[in-house]
């Protein structure tokens, strides 16, 4: 199943993609507040640093990913990270420059909430953990990380924020097929 979000009023819709083919073009019409609004299967634009609009048709784990592992606030989800400050926070239409928005009804955690940075030397990557800082702190391996506190971390490391935790994989993994 596939989640999407209405634009408008950011209400979440769930439909089976699998029932469609690439590159179809589908309409919706939001039950929470009526907005009709289209959708492309198969096509995901980003925008570059330099401006520059690029289609990206799956995701690049290349430098690690973070799993967002399933609670009573939300499902399963996977984030690729990317070289640099990976901002991470819960998915809301007002937020802006959040790089992972984390699907999740978890009030306590915040909008922009805690950041792993990734730094590439000669092939491997390390990563670093802090605060953004958030009001309910983050948490590695249940120790909660002072203010301007950063901390290296390794695969398998888990972190939590707010209600809801994810596990940190290194370069190289793929998540599992579900």
């Amino acid at each position: 199943m596939k989640r999407i979000f209405c634009p408008k009023c950011d209400n979440q819709l769930t439909f089976d993609e699998k029932k469609f083919p690439d590159a179809k073009a589908l309409a919706f019409v939001c039950p929470g507040c009526g907005h009709q609004f289209k959708i492309r299967l198969g096509r995901k634009l980003i925008k570059t640093e330099s401006g520059e609009i690029k289609e990206v048709k799956e995701a690049d784990y290349t430098c690690g990913y973070i799993h967002v592992i399933e609670n009573t606030f939300g499902f399963k989800q996977y984030f690729p990270l990317v070289p640099g400050d990976n901002l991470i926070g819960r998915r809301n239409k007002d937020t802006d420059g959040v790089d992972i928005e984390i699907i999740t009804a978890d009030p306590s955690l915040g909008r922009k909430h805690c950041v792993i940075h990734v730094k590439e030397n000669n092939g491997t990557y390390s990563y670093t953990l802090r605060d953004f800082p958030s009001l309910t702190g983050t948490f590695l391996n249940n120790y909660c990380l002072g203010k301007k506190e950063q901390v290296l971390i390794e695969g398998g490391a888990v972190v939590t924020i707010g209600a809801t935790t994810f596990i940190l994989h290194e370069a190289g993994e793929k998540p599992e097929d579900d």
